[in-house]
Formats: C-alpha cells, sequence, structure tokens
C-alpha cells in the first residue's frame, strides 16, 4: 500500500500530462480514495490539515514538570516512564502531544495509546446537579462551535492511538449524534464499533409529550480495522439462569459418563456435552444435578445435608434458585438409586455459568457515581468494563476530559500507563487526591475489599501555565529548549554572524538568547545593542529577535532601532507584540461557582504564575478554627476587558488540607467563591457578574472549620480566576 506525498503527485501529474504509464502501486492509492458520502457543513469549520498543521491559534507549548510522586513509595511503572498528569487546555496539550518533541513525552506517546476515553461536556446548555444541590456546569458551546470544539480534539486524538487502538467517547442523547457523524468523518465511518448504551445519572422529571430519557451513549472507534476487543462478561439475571439438559445431537464414542458413581447412557442419537474429566468438575462444583425423572428429586453433590445447606447460603446459592418449600433435593456423593422413590431413572441437568459475554446493553451497572463530590463523576464499573474491553495490562490509557480523574484511577488499578489533562484546578487537585489515596479506596475485582496498593510513580506537569522560578533554574541547554520552544524558534544552518552567536530563526529573521547564566550583571540596553549592531547590523535583514528575562530589558517598547535594524525583545515573562502575534491573549479561567466547572472554553497561547496577592490569619477558638481572608489580589490588576479588579473580585476558590502532613496535599475541603459569600441554604444560583457584584462589596471573607476535624496543621491554596495559586501553612494545634 502506497501513501501519496507531494512527489508522488506531481509525478501522477506529469504521467496524465504526457501519456505515461502509471504504476500499478499507485492504482490502488487513487482508487481506495472514496469520496465523503456525507459529512456535518458549518461556519468555522477547519480543514483538517490546518488543524494537524498547526494553522489555527492554539500552538504547542512546552510541558513543565510541577512536581513527581516517586522513590520508594511510588515507584517507576517501567524504567522509562511516569504516569502524566496534566494540566492545560487539553488542544494545546493534544498539539504537544502530536507535534512530538517535548522531552518528557518524546516517542513515548505519539502512536502507542491503546485506549482513549472522554466524556466531554455534551454542548447543551443543560444543568446538571452537583452533590450539594449546586448546579455542576453549563456547557457554554452550543450547535456548531461545540462540534467544530470536539471535531479538532478528535482529529488530534487520532493521530495518538496505536494502530490497534480505539477511542471511547460518551455523549447524551440530545446531541450525541453530531459527535457520531464527527466520529464518522474523522474516523471513517467503517471503523465504527458499537454505540454502548448505558444509564443516566438520573432520569428527568416531568416531562410531557415523550418518554423519558433513561440512557445515554458510548461511541466506540478504531484507529485502523487491525483493532483488538476484549470478551468481557457479566452477571446473569435471575430470569435468565435455567436448568437444562446435558444432551446435545448425535452419537459419539465412548456413550457413558459417571454421575455420582452412577453410570449414564444418553438415549440414541444423542451424547453428554463434555467429556468425564469436565463432567466431574461440574458436579463438584454444582453446575450439573441429577433428576429423578419419576418423583422430580433433585440431588447436588454435598459431603452432608449440613455442607449443602451452606453451599445454598454461599455467594454460589444462584445455583438453587428454584428450590422452593415443596422441592425434594438431596445432598448426595455417590447414587444408585433415588432417595426417595427408589427408582433407577435420571436426567442429567446443566447450569450454564452466573457470567454471560456482555453485549452492548450496559444498563446493568451504574454510569455515574458521587465518591469524590466531583460533579458528573463516571462510575469506575463503567471504566473496568471500557478498559479491560479495550486494552491489556501495561498498556497506555488517555483521558484528555479527566474531570475527577475515574479513568485514571481505574487504569491505575488495573495495571495499564496512564495520562489525563484537565484545565481545571479542582480537577487536577481532585484526581491528585484520589490517586495517593488509591491504596484505600475499592479492589477492582473484589469491591468489598480495599485496593491497598501505592499508586506508581505519576508527575503532575503544567501546560501553557509555567512557573517562571522554575524555567530560570534550568540548566542552560534546558532553559534554551523550553524558549525556543515558547517562542517558536527554529534551527538553522548558521550558527555565527559576525563571531556573534546565533541560536535559529523565527520566521525568516535571525534570533538570540541572552546569555543571563554568562552574563549576571549584565542587561539588553543601549550599550548592549550597540555592541551586537557593530558586529551583525550589516549582515542582517531589517529584524533581529533578542530572547531575555523581562527584568534583563532595559527597553519599555517592544523593539529598539538602530539604523535600519529593528531589535525585537521576546521577553520572559512573555510579553504580546501585536505585530508578531495576531491571536489575542487568553488565561487559563477558573470557575467562581460550581454551575462554572465544565464550561467548555479554551486558553489560547500561555502566560507565567504570578502569585495574589494575600493577607489572611487564623484563630484557634475553643472548638473551631476559623480562616479570615482579608486581601486577595490577582497579580494581574486588569481583567481581559481592561477594568480594573478590585479586592477579593478575581477570587475563584479556595482549597483546604485541614490534616497537611508537610509533604503532600490532599485537598479535604473546597469552596468556590460563591460558597465564600453570605448566602443562605437553598438560593438560587447566580450569574457571573452577580458573583463579582457581590465580592467587590466584600471586607472580609471567613471560613469556619470543627476543630475536631484539623490536625496539627492546616494547608490553604487560593486560586484566582486565572489559575494562579497562593499557598500558606497554619499550625493550629
Amino acid at each position: 500500500m502506497k501513501n501519496l506525498n507531494k512527489q508522488d503527485i506531481e509525478f501522477l501529474i506529469d504521467c496524465l500530462k504526457t501519456g505515461k504509464e502509471i504504476p500499478e502501486i499507485y492504482k490502488y492509492a487513487i482508487f481506495r480514495t472514496k469520496q465523503k458520502e456525507y459529512e456535518l457543513t458549518y461556519a468555522g469549520k477547519m480543514r483538517k490539515e490546518d488543524v494537524l498543521a498547526d494553522n489555527e491559534e492554539a500552538k504547542p507549548v512546552p510541558l513543565q514538570i510541577e512536581k513527581v510522586f516517586n522513590g520508594n513509595k511510588y515507584p517507576l511503572f517501567s524504567k522509562d516512564w511516569n504516569n502524566l498528569l496534566v494540566f492545560g487546555d487539553n488542544l494545546q496539550i493534544l498539539k504537544t502531544f502530536y507535534e512530538n518533541k517535548d522531552p518528557l513525552i518524546k516517542n513515548k506517546l505519539k502512536g502507542k495509546v491503546k485506549l482513549i476515553y472522554i466524556d466531554p461536556p455534551f454542548g447543551t446548555g443543560d444543568e446538571y446537579d452537583g452533590n450539594k444541590g449546586q448546579s455542576a456546569y453549563s456547557a457554554k458551546r452550543k450547535g456548531a462551535d461545540f462540534v467544530e470544539f470536539m471535531r479538532r480534539r478528535i482529529i488530534l486524538l487520532k493521530e495518538l492511538l496505536h494502530p490497534q487502538g480505539v477511542i471511547a467517547v460518551r455523549q447524551a442523547f440530545n446531541f450525541g449524534h453530531y459527535i457520531k457523524i464527527i466520529l464518522d468523518e474523522v474516523f471513517g465511518k467503517e471503523r465504527f464499533i458499537n454505540e454502548i448504551i448505558i444509564g443516566r445519572k438520573r432520569d428527568s422529571a416531568g416531562s410531557r409529550n415523550k418518554f423519558e430519557a433513561a440512557n445515554e451513549s458510548i461511541f466506540l472507534y478504531s484507529a485502523t480495522d487491525i483493532y483488538k476487543i476484549n470478551d468481557i462478561y457479566g452477571k446473569r439475571s435471575l430470569t435468565d439462569i435455567k436448568w437444562t439438559s446435558f444432551l446435545m445431537a448425535e452419537e459419539r464414542n465412548p456413550r457413558e459418563r459417571i454421575f455420582f458413581g452412577l453410570e449414564l447412557t444418553p438415549p440414541k442419537g444423542q451424547h453428554f456435552s463434555l467429556v468425564q474429566e469436565k463432567c466431574d468438575k461440574l458436579v463438584h462444583e454444582n453446575y450439573i444435578r441429577l433428576r429423578c425423572k419419576s418423583c422430580g428429586a433433585r440431588f447436588y453433590y454435598a459431603e452432608s445435608a449440613a455442607d449443602l445447606n451452606k453451599r445454598m447460603k454461599s455467594r454460589d446459592k444462584f445455583k438453587f434458585y428454584d428450590i422452593n418449600s415443596d422441592t425434594i433435593f438431596f445432598d448426595a456423593t455417590k447414587l444408585s438409586k433415588c432417595s426417595h422413590c427408589k427408582k433407577i431413572d435420571f436426567a442429567v441437568d446443566y447450569l450454564g455459568s452466573e457470567d454471560v459475554k456482555l453485549n452492548n446493553n450496559w444498563l446493568d451497572i451504574r454510569s455515574y457515581t458521587d465518591t469524590t463530590g466531583y460533579p458528573t463523576e463516571n462510575s469506575e464499573e463503567l471504566l473496568n468494563r471500557i478498559i479491560e474491553a479495550c486494552s491489556d495490562r501495561e498498556d497506555l490509557i488517555m483521558d484528555v476530559f479527566a474531570g475527577s480523574g475515574t479513568t485514571l484511577a481505574v487504569a491505575e488499578k488495573l495495571s495499564r500507563r496512564w495520562v489525563g489533562c484537565d484545565i481545571g484546578k479542582l480537577a487536577i487537585y481532585t484526581i491528585q487526591k484520589r490517586l495517593l489515596g488509591i491504596d484505600q479506596s475499592k479492589d477492582p475485582y473484589e469491591p468489598k475489599n480495599k485496593y491497598n496498593h501505592l499508586a506508581k510513580s505519576f508527575a503532575v506537569v503544567t501546560s501553557g501555565l509555567y512557573d517562571l522560578g522554575k524555567i530560570f533554574a534550568l540548566q542552560k541547554d534546558d532553559y534554551t529548549r523550553f524558549v525556543k520552544d515558547l517562542f517558536e524558534i527554529e534551527e538553522t544552518k548558521t550558527t555565527k554572524i559576525g563571531g556573534v552567536e546565533i541560536d535559529g530563526k523565527k520566521r525568516e529573521f535571525y534570533a538570540k538568547i541572552f546569555p543571563y547564566w554568562d552574563l549576571k550583571n549584565a542587561s539588553v540596553d543601549e550599550k548592549y545593542l550597540q555592541e551586537l549592531h557593530k558586529n551583525i547590523g550589516s549582515k542582517i535583514d531589517e529584524r533581529f529577535y533578542i530572547i531575555a528575562p523581562a527584568n534583563n530589558v532595559n527597553f519599555i517598547s517592544d523593539y529598539h532601532p538602530i539604523g535600519k535594524v529593528r531589535y525585537y525583545f521576546l521577553k520572559v515573562p512573555y510579553q504580546i507584540i501585536k505585530e508578531l502575534h495576531k491571536v489575542q491573549f487568553k488565561k487559563f479561567r477558573q470557575p467562581q461557582s460550581k454551575n462554572q466547572i465544565n464550561d467548555l472554553d479554551e486558553a489560547i497561547g500561555f502566560h507565567f504564575i504570578r502569585q495574589p496577592e494575600v493577607k489572611s490569619e487564623v484563630k484557634k477558638l475553643k472548638d473551631k478554627v476559623v480562616l479570615k481572608l482579608k486581601k486577595f489580589e490577582s497579580a494581574y490588576s486588569q481583567d481581559e476587558t481592561g477594568e480594573k479588579l478590585k479586592n477579593f473580585e478575581s477570587l475563584a476558590m479556595l482549597l483546604v488540607d485541614l490534616n497537611y502532613d508537610g509533604e503532600k496535599f490532599m485537598m479535604t475541603d473546597y469552596f468556590f467563591a460563591q460558597d465564600l459569600l453570605d448566602h443562605k441554604q437553598g438560593e438560587e444560583e447566580e450569574s457571573e457578574e452577580e458573583i463579582k457584584k457581590e465580592l467587590k462589596k466584600k471586607k472580609e471573607i471567613t471560613k469556619e472549620f470543627p476543630k475536631k476535624n484539623c490536625g496539627n496543621e492546616i494547608m490553604a491554596i487560593y486560586v484566582d480566576i486565572y489559575g494562579n495559586e497562593f499557598r500558606e501553612v497554619f499550625k493550629v494545634k
């Protein structure tokens, strides 16, 4: 099979022009491409080629490790693999994964993912209830906007799949058909495997003139035609468990079988289903019984009546489902005749296993649950089935709408590797806590027992939101790579001009990374530029880029002209240079109430962590601990509209660990900004503008915690609406 590239196409055009014979190897490649039968057409639809070629606002951005949980406590899954929990916009993250350059994931992820499971917000505008009665989220994106939001991500996700890999996309009844068409378009309708039917969280109440909706769907697609789905089994319902005849058509030799020490011969033209060894096993396990044809008495293998009674009350009690007060039954190990009527005329009954191979109807299990308090949490039973069916041990699993982290937690328990992404700080801390406490959660095979194993090593990673201090702490080579990726500096054969080292090109113009590590007391100032210009000014074009930390640049403007050359400054932290970047800078917007948790928004570009300014105190009273927040101001003094942000207006949420151990943050409580306002229970949710208005009026915010719930130390994390954090620890005992 030949895939056509640019040179192939040029060759074929030449063949058509000159009348040359087209080689056979090209004919299959030409005629195997079919015209699409149908596709969705809508405003704003980007060509697949442009999505993959990066011709849109979202760009690949470097990955920065925030924290690694490893060592003896959290051992590596394998020699060169850390599981990854990534904070950031999943479109930018997927671009980075697809680009396959970042050392953290290079050649470890692209083309190697066996299962992608995503449960994105459904794009309907419907509001979903949280565990405390508040609205969990309303999906702002609707119609074509939502479809394109999903399509771009699905295009990139497909490129990450292993040839045997599959993708599972959960959608609701009211919009899922549009996503089904998008999946047909991206993967090809021939790659559609199944629509799996699952239950909703709850039926809607009070519907009129229509049937109640009781189900949602999971659409299953394969990357290629060599995908693999494992058989999975569920429990039969009692209505499906039946004792049936152990006889089959046709005669086979030897014809006799021994049951309970009694040799029986099947009727003419029939045979017993299994060989003697398997018959013995099934008798001992009570899957085979003898039934007297004369009186109906039933005989089960057991050492005594007490033994039989014990078996009938055990987990295998389904084998005795049809026994009632009128049933004649006996225990037996050996038989010569019926213990009740003394006759010798027995039928052999067979009971199929309580396990049954599952079809696409999964309404027998819960698809939602509430173990973390995070809204719309997928159940572990559901993810157990998906992961067991679509992957094997040590395979790589991915979820880029990770939410509460069910996919990652189950992948961990089932010995799979995993990568999870989410744009919400609450999601990241919920998942981190879930993984660090996974040993106390349910065992996937024995839910009544605890899992009792610590998580394998995993790294918490940021993408698009960076800690500037960590960047400057990098070694020279790592720093150089980081800023090259950040400002899209391409490699060039030219390494020196006029004796000055050159680090690459941005578009067609040369760029230099200011070596601040060698010039600790120097800056990019007039003197530096004049010296630089003296060496290279006559040898370069009209533009030259200098990448330097912001505090090493002594110019307010974004460029400085000398002669015919403009020396542009690419500052770290990043400053928008309108002439170069036409996209609007957008930060990682964090919700201020529960109804904003999963708003389908995007964080185009990137920015640097800038700690909010916080003034707070803790008071220890007799039976409670009171946290007082007196000041909270974002480092970004203005919002996107240019309006000045007042005290508390930029506060998104407060996260607390009431039993901080000095090592890891295990969130015990979280409060959105709205939760910190003086509301009465049962009041309606407020809009974003209403919340801001109330926050502006606040002079002080307090939160009380029962003293009995607090350990020796409390850690508080304050998060602003742009994802920046301020952390502090209080001693309370």
